[in-house]
């Protein structure tokens, strides 16, 4: 049989709401027409998308990893039928935090002049790749090792990692800090997007407490009221700087590689002019 559109918000909706009776309820359809759409699609890609041995429905994980194409899928369709789209077809760049750092700027200035017709859109999203899998993004700039299959990436730059932490730590007597010196500390972990694990300290001289969060927001209140310190990179000072936060080097862990990345496949056709105009902006603020 023809898969349609149906089948996939038909699945989406179902792994959203982790229940069949509310996902055809958000659809305005009856359960058992949800359930046999479900297995026309099951049927048509010859897996099981969904454990139904449970009464909270989980994903297998051939589910997991159609829900993120099936979610690009419907982006793609839904930003092709936007009526406002024909009268121009911006590009969506998404990040996590910081975006290209001190050089942000520079890049929205840059493309506003060289590329008028095609309005760049900064979009903010606590994801591991900024939406970009889920098809809310057309590029992404991205932090640390990019293990989203199906993405490609282009180094733009690496960047310094930087300690940061509230106006009264005893860190702040240091003028550089190390992996030793944050071993007595608790560290704050963005677990979502961040770019610091445990697996930055060796192993047996690892930090005992952590504290982790699940967007930069609330990694950045946790380092300034003093419940942890954090480990970042040097895009950071500049686009969070705030009278209750210091930051100091890490002198002594590696940097961490900042991309640009993108779907496989067909994309939008300005993508390599994004590439090709971030690095200019990097050259030129390098100079």
């Amino acid at each position: 049989m023809t898969i349609e559109l149906r089948h996939l918000r038909a699945f989406l909706a179902i792994a959203d709401e982790g229940n069949v009776t509310r996902a055809a309820a958000r659809l305005h359809l009856s359960q058992p027409a949800l359930s046999r759409t479900l297995r026309q699609l099951e049927d048509h890609l010859g897996v099981r998308l969904v454990d139904r041995s449970t009464h909270h429905l989980g994903l297998t994980r051939e589910g997991h990893t159609f829900r993120d194409k099936a979610a690009a899928a419907l982006a793609a369709v839904d930003t092709a039928l936007d009526p406002g789209g024909t009268r121009g077809w911006p590009l969506r760049l998404g990040h996590t935090w910081a975006a290209l750092g001190d050089h942000t700027v520079a890049l929205l200035r840059r493309w506003d002049e060289t590329w008028p017709g095609t309005p760049l859109e900064l979009l903010r999203i606590d994801d591991r790749t900024a939406g970009l899998s889920q098809g809310k993004v057309d590029a992404a700039l991205l932090r640390g090792a990019v293990t989203c299959a199906g993405l490609r990436t282009e180094l733009l730059v690496t960047e310094r990692r930087v300690v940061v932490m509230a106006a009264d730590s005893p860190l702040v007597a240091l003028p550089d800090v190390t992996l030793a010196d944050l071993a007595a500390h608790p560290i704050a972990l963005n677990t979502v997007s961040g770019t610091t694990s445990m697996e930055l300290w060796p192993s047996g001289a690892r930090p005992v407490t952590t504290l982790e969060v699940s967007n930069t927001d609330e990694w950045l209140i946790a380092v300034a009221a003093g419940r942890a310190v954090g480990v970042s990179t040097s895009a950071t000072p500049s686009n969070y700087a705030h009278p209750s936060l210091v930051y100091r080097p890490l002198v002594d862990a590696p940097p961490v590689p900042v991309v640009l990345a993108w779907r496989e496949g067909p994309g939008h056709p300005s993508v390599p002019d994004l590439l090709a105009l971030a690095r200019q902006v990097l050259a030129a603020g390098d100079a």
